[in-house]
């Protein structure tokens, strides 16, 4: 697992970009806001560009790569095209499946199951209809918390780029694989209920 990993407290900044089909994020180190992972989406389709700009946007499908500060992909998010419900898969630097996010069709404010590369459940990640607080649960215990950060009025307003603070508990030991699941939930969460 790579060591950026390890840490428990991480900023997500979607880049700002009025007309903008391809999502791109930093992920920063919450105290120093040091950037530590950059987030993008390379090879976006023809007519998932188009389609981006449409209602159906939320269904498009996504390939997001993960890379460190030298460029070394760290985690690959993907997901096909989406009629009903998400499942997203995450694949490590090696494009080994660490374990997918499958959505639950009603839900009113968003739930994941976190599954393992047998498609087991491992934990699970529920949403609040009222905030942006999206709560990872194993065992009936909160191991993390994706909230979305207010940025202030103008920026909400007029941007649809959205930050998330990302809060993994001390508990959790820093080579439990769970953790690269957590920090793709926050990218997970953007494209799948915020978009």
């Amino acid at each position: 697992m790579n060591p950026i990993l390890t840490k428990n407290q991480f900023l997500v900044k979607e880049h700002v970009g009025m007309f903008k089909a391809a999502n791109s994020y930093d992920i920063l180190d919450l105290e120093s806001q040091q950037p530590l992972l950059e987030c993008r989406e390379p090879n976006l389709g023809f007519f998932t560009k188009m389609f981006r700009f449409t209602k159906y946007k939320t269904q498009t499908p996504f390939d997001i790569e993960v890379r460190d500060g030298v460029g070394q992909e760290v985690l690959r998010l993907t997901r096909g095209i989406s009629f009903f419900r998400s499942t997203v898969q995450v694949f490590d630097s090696r494009q080994a499946l660490v374990g997918s996010f499958r959505q639950h069709l009603l839900s009113l404010g968003g739930k994941l199951d976190v599954l393992d590369t047998n498609e087991q459940v491992i934990c699970s990640v529920e949403g609040k209809i009222i905030s942006f607080d999206y709560r990872f649960l194993r065992d009936g215990e909160q191991i993390a918390l994706v909230t979305k950060k207010w940025m202030g009025l103008g920026k909400e307003l007029f941007t649809s780029a959205d930050n998330y603070v990302i809060s993994i508990e001390p508990t959790v030991p820093a080579t439990d694989p769970i953790r690269a699941m957590i920090v793709a939930a926050a990218l997970c969460i953007d494209m799948v209920f915020a978009e």
